[in-house]
C-alpha cells in the first residue's frame, strides 16, 4: 500500500482538528474574495469612471453563477476522495483524482465558452441598466477566459482538502491573490484599462492558481492522490459517483446565483448609488460566508472519511461540533461586520464621489438585514455538508431549492412588488428562507441518521 500522507480524521479527537482544518480554508476563501474586492476597490478609487463600480456590481450575480457551479461539482470529488481514503481503497482514490482533473478541465472550458458568448444576453435578462451594459459585458467576457483555469484549481484544491491538506490551497492563493492586486493596480493606474484591467488581472491569477495546484499534485510522490498526466482518463465508475454527488450539489449551487440574478433585477430598480452600495455590502458579506463555507467543506471531509471508515459514532460528533463552531463563528463575525460596516464600506468608495454617503448607507442597511441572522445560513451549509459526506446529495438539493430558491422567487415576483419599495422589503427574504431551509435540512438529517442506524453498515 502506498504512503497516503494524508490527515487521518477517523481516529483521535475531533473538535480542535475541525477548527484547525477550517482556518486555512477560511484564509483561502478570504483571498478569493480579494479577487473581487480588489476589482471593486481599484475601479471605485482609481478608474475615474463613475459607472465602473456599478458595472462590476451589475454582473456579480452572473459571475457567482459560474463560481457556485464549479464549487458544486467539486463536492462530488470531495466526497468520493474522502470516503475512499477513509476506506483505505487506494486504487479508487487514484481513479477519482485523474477523473476529477480531466473532468474539471472539460467543464471549465465548456462553461467559459458559454459565458463568453452569452454574456450580453444574460446581462440584458438581468435588466442591467443601459449605461452599464457595455462595461459589464466586457467584464464578464474577460473573466470567462479564466474560467477553465478556475475550474482546474477548484477541483485540484478539493482533492488536497479531502486528503486533509487545507494549507496548500492557502499558500497558492496567497501568492496569486497578491499577484491579482498588483496586476489590478498596473492595468488600471498605469495602463488606464478600467473594468477590462481588473477582469484581466483576475483571469491571469486564475491561470497561475491552476498551474500551481496541478504542479503540487504531480509532485506528491508516493501518495495515493498523486497526479500523473499519462494516467489522465475518465473512469466511468468514478465519474458516475462524482456526478451523483456533484450534479445535485451544482444544481443547488447554481440555483442560489440564479435566484440572486432575479433579486439583482429587483436591485437594479433602485438608484445607481444603492446598486453600488449593495454591491459593496455583498462583498463584505463574503468574509462571513467564507467562514461558513469552510465549515461546510470541513463537514464534508470529516464526515466522508468517517463514513468510509464505517464509524457511526464519530459521525454524530462531527455534526454536533461543526454546528456549534459554525453558530459561534456566524454570530461573532456577523455582528463585528455590522458594527464596523461604515469604515469597511468606505474602503470601496471614493469619498469625493457625490453619492459616497448614499452608497455607504445602502451598504450598511443590507449588511444589517442579512448578517444579523447569518447563523441561519450557517445551518444551511453545515447540515447539507453532513448529508453529502454520507452520500446523500439529492434530498439536500431539493430542500435548498424549495426552501430557499423557489421561496425567494415567489417573494421577489409577487410579495416584494406589493410592499414598500425599500431594501428591507427586498432583502428580508434572505433570513426568512434560511430559516425554512434549516428546518427542512434538520428533518432530513434525522431521517438519514435513522436510515444509517437501521442499515447496520456502520459500527
Amino acid at each position: 500500500m502506498l504512503n497516503t500522507k494524508k490527515a487521518d480524521f477517523t481516529q483521535g479527537k475531533l473538535f480542535l482538528p475541525i477548527f484547525l482544518y477550517t482556518l486555512p480554508i477560511i484564509a483561502t476563501g478570504l483571498l478569493q474574495i480579494l479577487y473581487n474586492m480588489a476589482d471593486q476597490v481599484v475601479v471605485g478609487q482609481f478608474s475615474g469612471d463613475p459607472t465602473a463600480l456599478a458595472a462590476v456590481g451589475s454582473s456579480s450575480a452572473l459571475n457567482s453563477l459560474f463560481v457556485f457551479l464549479f464549487l458544486g461539482m467539486t463536492a462530488g470529488t470531495s466526497v468520493l476522495v474522502a470516503q475512499m481514503l477513509g476506506a483505505r481503497k487506494d486504487e479508487e482514490v487514484e481513479r477519482a483524482v485523474h477523473t476529477s482533473i480531466l473532468f474539471g478541465a472539460f467543464l471549465g472550458t465548456l462553461i467559459g465558452a458559454l459565458a463568453f458568448f452569452l454574456a450580453r444576453p444574460l446581462l440584458v435578462l438581468l435588466d442591467t441598466r443601459a449605461e452599464l451594459l457595455s462595461l459589464a459585458t466586457l467584464y464578464v467576457k474577460i473573466l470567462a477566459l479564466g474560467l477553465p483555469f478556475s475550474s482546474l484549481y477548484n477541483f485540484g484544491a478539493a482533492i488536497l482538502r479531502s486528503a486533509g491538506d487545507s494549507k496548500t490551497p492557502l499558500a497558492i492563493l496567497s501568492a496569486t491573490g497578491l499577484l491579482n492586486v498588483l496586476l489590478n493596480l498596473l492595468f488600471v493606474i498605469v495602463f488606464d484599462m478600467s473594468v477590462a484591467g481588473v477582469a484581466l488581472a483576475t483571469s491571469c491569477a486564475h491561470v497561475v492558481s491552476a498551474v500551481c495546484v496541478i504542479l503540487v499534485l504531480i509532485k506528491r510522490k508516493n501518495t495515493v492522490y498523486r497526479l500523473s498526466p499519462r494516467k489522465l482518463r475518465l473512469h466511468r465508475s468514478s465519474l458516475s459517483r462524482i456526478l451523483r454527488i456533484g450534479v445535485p450539489s451544482a444544481v443547488q449551487g447554481c440555483m442560489f446565483p440564479t435566484t440572486s440574478m432575479i433579486i439583482q433585477s429587483a436591485v437594479n430598480t433602485f438608484t445607481k448609488a444603492a446598486i453600488s452600495g449593495y454591491t459593496v455590502s455583498s462583498t463584505i458579506e463574503g468574509f462571513t460566508y467564507t467562514a461558513v463555507n469552510a465549515y461546510h467543506q470541513a463537514t464534508v471531509t470529516f464526515t466522508g472519511q468517517n463514513y468510509g471508515a464505517k464509524n457511526r459514532k464519530r459521525l454524530s460528533k462531527v455534526l454536533s461540533y461543526a454546528v456549534v463552531q459554525t453558530l459561534v463563528t456566524c454570530l461573532v463575525l456577523g455582528w463585528l461586520t455590522i458594527l464596523f460596516a461604515s469604515p469597511i464600506s468606505s474602503l470601496f468608495v471614493d469619498m469625493s464621489h457625490p453619492d459616497a454617503a448614499a452608497i455607504i448607507e445602502a451598504s450598511k442597511e443590507r449588511a444589517w438585514i442579512l448578517l444579523s441572522a447569518y447563523f441561519l445560513y450557517g445551518m444551511t451549509e453545515v447540515l447539507p455538508g453532513y448529508l453529502r459526506g454520507v452520500g446523500e446529495s439529492f434530498i439536500p438539493m431539493l430542500c435548498s431549492i424549495f426552501g430557499i430558491c423557489v421561496t425567494r422567487i415567489i417573494w421577489v415576483l409577487w410579495v416584494f412588488p406589493a410592499l414598500p419599495h425599500t431594501a428591507f422589503s427586498l432583502f428580508i427574504c434572505y433570513p426568512l428562507t434560511w430559516a425554512l431551509a434549516t428546518l427542512m435540512h434538520l428533518v432530513t438529517v434525522i431521517f438519514v441518521n435513522r436510515k444509517i442506524k437501521k442499515s447496520h453498515l456502520l459500527d
